[in-house]
């Protein structure tokens, strides 16, 4: 293969017009996001010098998306996903202006930082399911996989973007003034979805409630391969994720500061990105199960490796964007399946668990992190998450055989044929 067959496809930003607008407008918003991401627990952290207040933002911010997610599915397959996604992302500039606030005060009061972070959280849960099930709407069939690429380089830009500035203002300016630019970054995603066609419900449309999100429930429960990527995705989230563990880390064990914060968060996004940028291959890879599983084996490989470097800075920066790389890859993979396993009637419910699991592992992964290493220390928690990942991966394959024998739709309408 020459190495223009590795590069990423970038035929949707050049033939699709809404997808083009949305897609940079996403970027823009997103680098603000993972500003306040990484703003959120570092100042939780100095405010508290408690790694178990870091698990109660982390609750906090769980709650509304396990409460919410599918609702927000079962209402994204009903209503306009850009009339909704417009309403979202405006009050979700409104949190990070009332974060902001809340910053400004001589001793920020530690539940509205909790509060507000709750309510951006639910608001997430809402938009996400919408935002990935609009996808398909605007891009073709043969186009939608180069589309997900896409957008999984977008968000690890922004990954790698967004904490070095967080870093930087933090630094120099401090929270409040990185919430105001996350608030001010808003504008580009609204600029998108104010330049592309509606987008109202098509065919048969499911009452949003609970009836519809047992539909979607039911058909993820029968394809067990769908349901597989939760699980295995769910086992590298909740015991390899140290996200959690960075603050700590960097002041208390590398002592790099603020600036060695947004490094560490910052280095699985570069991996991320190369590995999205150089994802031109995983198109003809026709064993996808076998490739998920792969993926996430070198992740939980690298976690561990990342663990036990704690004596150089570099070296652990290097395990973690190895660790990035695999996981954007695994999620190429998984979104991918996920997508062309589903019908388009059932696509944003489904998305809505796919986007639960996603979402929710990361956050049991920071509270399991957290709450692990109040007890033995930051390294050990790593490193035993770590490997409590890998031997996950084995009871996901033997619980879930039909993950490692998945062929692609591809790969299955060729041998018909």
């Amino acid at each position: 293969m020459s190495l223009r067959g590795y590069l990423l496809d970038v035929s949707p930003l050049r033939l699709d017009r809404d997808f083009r607008w949305l897609y940079f407008g996403s970027v823009v918003s997103g680098v603000g996001n993972q500003v306040t991401r990484i703003v959120l627990p570092y100042q939780v952290y100095v405010l508290t010098h408690s790694t178990l207040a870091i698990a109660a933002l982390t609750a906090v911010q769980l709650v509304p998306l396990l409460v919410l997610s599918l609702v927000a599915g079962s209402l994204a397959d009903a209503v306009d996903r850009r009339r909704l996604l417009l309403i979202t992302q405006g009050l979700l500039a409104l949190t990070s202006l009332a974060l902001a606030f809340i910053a400004l005060q001589p001793a920020p009061p530690l539940l509205a930082i909790l509060a507000v972070a709750a309510v951006g959280a639910g608001l997430g849960a809402i938009t996400q399911p919408a935002r990935a099930s609009a996808t398909p709407r605007l891009v073709p069939p043969a186009r939608l996989p180069a589309a997900i690429a896409l957008n999984q380089l977008s968000y690890q830009a922004s990954s790698i973007v967004g904490p070095a500035i967080g870093g930087l203002v933090v630094a120099t300016a401090g929270p409040p003034t990185a919430y105001l630019l996350d608030a001010v970054t808003f504008t580009g995603v609204i600029a998108g979805l104010l330049a592309i066609a509606p987008l109202p419900p098509i065919g048969d449309i499911a009452r949003p409630g609970i009836s519809a999100i047992v539909e979607g429930l039911r058909f993820a429960a029968r394809r067990r391969v769908i349901l597989s990527t939760f699980v295995i995705d769910l086992d590298a989230m909740i015991f390899g994720m140290p996200a959690a563990l960075f603050p700590v880390l960097a002041l208390d064990v590398f002592r790099t500061g603020p600036a060695g914060l947004g490094l560490l968060a910052a280095a699985p996004a570069v991996g991320a990105f190369v590995a999205a940028l150089l994802s031109g291959w995983v198109a003809a890879v026709r064993r996808t199960g076998r490739a998920i599983v792969i993926s996430v084996v070198v992740w939980g490989a690298a976690i561990v490796g990342f663990g036990l470097s704690t004596f150089s800075f570099v070296l652990a920066l290097v395990f973690l964007a190895i660790a990035g790389g695999a996981d954007v890859i695994s999620a190429v993979f998984r979104s991918s399946l996920v997508q062309l396993e589903t019908p388009d009637s059932l696509r944003g419910r489904v998305m809505s668990i796919h986007i639960l699991a996603v979402s929710s592992g990361p956050q049991l992964g920071d509270i399991e992190a957290a709450s692990v290493a109040s007890v033995i220390g930051a390294q050990a928690s790593v490193v035993s998450g770590g490997l409590l990942c890998l031997v996950g991966i084995f009871g996901v394959v033997r619980l879930f055989p039909e993950l490692l024998a998945h062929r692609s739709p591809v790969d299955r309408a060729t041998r018909v044929a």
